[in-house]
């Protein structure tokens, strides 16, 4: 099925003065980021591109067309000199007041995408203001706002490679496990397995990853920690196998990192092919509520579930710092390892698989 963006004009692709009016070339200049980043959505992707603009007043006295249809042609002229051209063009003309089924957030203008032919939960509208958002709710797609965080090439990066976001429930007689992770996040963290060390220790997932973590585990401890332990293991690595989905443009390898008195390292690699070399022991039996032999259980069957190799090192004195040493590296490596490389976006293997 087909994907659209629906992309707004004024304060998306230009610049929006104060007065709300691109209405003169003196007022004309281009969002920063806007040329490079749409020229390399078109490039790599089949996305149509679909302008939707509110143009308050058009063609009345206070806003004529002839002053209006001038620069709105040198916008499109230079956009398409960078090789960026739109599939479609709707611009309302209605004011505020009007209250048009036209006028965003109003779908009167787009109900030939609604009406079948298009995966609009994959495409997206881009904008600038909460009328934007509200739009892809009414279209039922999503949406790339953009603010002091969400730059162009963020967007672009957005879009080319999809949101990797996942979801794993998984519901044994021993434990339910439900895992929502963000590969591309912000390091918002929500962890509660009943064991107290081992959230700590998967909180450094967010912290040193970057990601998007949520994970919500309610198990038999009262039989002991093992099932806690290797479920959420394996439910977290089919989370980021899912997150990775393709591999394209991935970076595959990835972290030494010291801390305090120990030395660690995760050497990663998303080849598919699950494989753990563990060389880390522990003179205590347990850190806080959690036995250390859990610890190898735990990264071999994260390795399988994610199809990954690990190789682990660590050495030192303090059994806590070392574990903890351990799992930052973790997640510097994952960090490492599925950053994309947006300029070479090709699959990262001579197999032509992973």
């Amino acid at each position: 099925m087909k994907k659209a963006l629906f992309i707004d004009r004024d304060g998306t692709l230009v610049r929006e003065p104060a007065d709300e009016q691109v209405d003169s070339f003196e007022k004309l200049s281009f969002v920063p980021g806007v040329f490079s980043s749409l020229r390399r959505i078109r490039q790599l992707t089949d996305y149509e591109f679909v302008m939707v603009s509110n143009q308050d007043g058009l063609g009345t006295s206070a806003f004529p067309e002839e002053t209006f249809w001038p620069v709105h042609r040198f916008i499109l002229d230079t956009l398409a000199g960078e090789d960026i051209t739109f599939d479609a063009i709707y611009i309302d003309r209605h004011f505020p007041e009007d209250n048009a089924p036209t006028r965003k957030p109003g779908t009167a203008m787009l109900t030939r995408y609604m009406e079948g032919g298009y995966d609009m939960a994959s495409s997206y509208v881009i904008g600038d203001r909460e009328t934007d958002a509200q739009l892809a709710r009414n279209l039922g797609c999503m949406s790339l706002i953009l603010s002091d965080g969400m730059t162009w090439p963020e967007i672009a990066r957005r879009v080319i490679g999809g949101e990797r976001t996942a979801e794993v429930h998984r519901k044994t007689r021993e434990t339910d496990v439900r895992v929502r992770l963000g590969l591309d996040g912000s390091g918002f963290c929500h962890v509660d397995t009943g064991l107290k060390f081992f959230d700590h220790m998967l909180e450094q997932l967010a912290h040193h990853g970057a990601m998007d973590v949520d994970i919500q585990v309610h198990g038999d401890l009262e039989v002991d920690e093992h099932h806690t332990v290797e479920d959420t293991a394996l439910a977290l690595g089919e989370c980021l196998l899912r997150c990775l989905g393709d591999k394209c443009g991935i970076r595959r390898y990835g972290f030494v990192l010291p801390m305090d008195d120990c030395l660690c390292q995760v050497a990663l690699d998303f080849g598919g092919r699950p494989w753990l070399v563990w060389n880390a022991g522990f003179m205590r039996e347990r850190i806080g509520d959690v036995p250390t032999e859990m610890f190898f259980h735990f990264f071999k069957s994260l390795s399988d579930a994610a199809k990954m190799n690990l190789n682990v090192q660590a050495e030192g004195q303090n059994e806590h710092h070392k574990i903890e040493g351990i799992f930052k590296a973790f997640a510097r490596a994952v960090r490492m390892a599925a950053e994309r490389d947006f300029d070479h976006f090709v699959l990262p293997s001579s197999k032509g698989q992973l």
